[in-house]
């Protein structure tokens, strides 16, 4: 079939909107028809070039969903109409990963995926015959993709896809380093490093984890007030002042659990600094730049500090994002506030405009 697409030709290049071919779906394969997809720090950061695990061209875009259109051999989770969000990060449900409840990273098709294939190696994507490579398995710049069925995620039909979206990526990845990977205990004390999507959904998952008292850090007033909103109960403006702010804050131990959702080294150090002493946790989820690394004091950990990884927030897709957005749907987290911009498939490099600027939380491509 014949579908539109944002194609990274070459990177550091506005994304090119144009016409691709799309295969039916091959066995175990499914073929979703994208009704939204947000615009995720991940995608202009692959786009940039600074991503070492990048590749062009490809179809960008991971934090969609759509409905269900058609299915190949042996699918037998999903049928046609089902709503789906999409997972970069699958669940096969029989690896020795999935099976623990250790992580959330998922072996089975993880080696194909990370260079640009559907599992059986090839691409369901081409140009005039030539391959177009899938981005983080999903590809969803796009008005229909062809995915794995391990890799969707099917959700409740009451649930706009335009919000349950959000779910694929940055919403569920905050939410999850909360609740799942750092796993917050009612009472404790929490800070949340960044107020973008991801440090948003943090302190929502502290809040529905019952922390007693949630900090968020960051330089904007407007992301702050956001965070109040979210159950935030103290915010602090960033800076290098930050960790001595929150040992004033704490009594000067620290706080109990703090969560890195910025991508940057120097405030992992902080996240790192602020954690209790005795037992705090500090967990990293935001992605550092090429060849950056993460400087600590071995005094921190050996007076019982630890440094926890979070990807996709520890959230097993298939099982738990469907769990997440009930808990949007039965009031719990207020999804709307996340949506700040709605925009078309044309305007895909205006959402990376608005993200550079910081303008909103996040942009929307919605698909006619």
């Amino acid at each position: 079939m014949r579908m539109r697409a944002a194609v990274l030709e070459q990177f550091g290049q506005p994304l090119v909107v144009q016409e691709l071919d799309l295969e039916e779906p091959k066995a175990g394969e499914v073929l979703v028809r994208l009704v939204a997809c947000g615009v995720c720090h991940t995608d202009m950061y692959t786009a940039s070039g600074v991503d070492p695990s990048g590749y062009a061209p490809t179809v960008l875009g991971h934090e969609g969903a759509g409905v269900v259109e058609a299915v190949g051999e042996g699918v037998d989770a999903l049928q046609v109409g089902d709503h789906v969000v999409t997972l970069f990060s699958p669940q096969c449900r029989e690896c020795v990963h999935c099976v623990s409840p250790k992580t959330n990273i998922c072996l089975a098709i993880r080696d194909q995926q990370g260079k640009g294939y559907l599992p059986d190696g090839t691409a369901r994507l081409s140009r005039d015959g030539e391959p177009i490579r899938h981005f983080m398995g999903t590809s969803t710049f796009a008005e229909y993709t062809v995915m794995p069925q391990i890799a969707l995620a099917k959700v409740s039909p009451e649930a706009p896809l335009d919000r349950a979206c959000l779910f694929a990526c940055g919403l569920s990845t905050g939410l999850g380093a909360a609740m799942y990977t750092a796993k917050v205990e009612a009472g404790s004390t929490v800070v949340v490093f960044g107020a973008g999507m991801v440090g948003l959904g943090a302190v929502a998952g502290a809040r529905l984890q019952g922390a007693g008292r949630i900090v968020c850090v960051d330089l904007s007033d407007e992301r702050l007030a956001m965070a109040r909103h979210q159950g935030a109960t103290d915010t602090l403006a960033g800076g290098p002042d930050a960790v001595e702010s929150i040992l004033e804050l704490t009594g000067g131990v620290g706080a109990d659990y703090t969560i890195e959702a910025t991508g940057l080294v120097a405030v992992m150090r902080q996240a790192v600094e602020s954690a209790r002493v005795g037992w705090g946790l500090a967990t990293m989820c935001g992605v550092a730049g090429k060849g950056e690394t993460l400087d600590v004091i071995p005094r921190y950990l050996i007076t019982g500090r630890r440094i926890a990884g979070s990807s996709f927030g520890g959230v097993k897709g298939r099982d738990q994002v469907p769990l997440l957005v009930q808990r949007y749907l039965d009031g719990e987290i207020d999804v709307d506030a996340f949506l700040s911009h709605r925009i078309t498939l044309d305007e895909v490099n205006a959402g990376f405009d608005l993200m550079h600027a910081q303008d909103g939380i996040r942009s929307v491509i919605e698909f006619a």
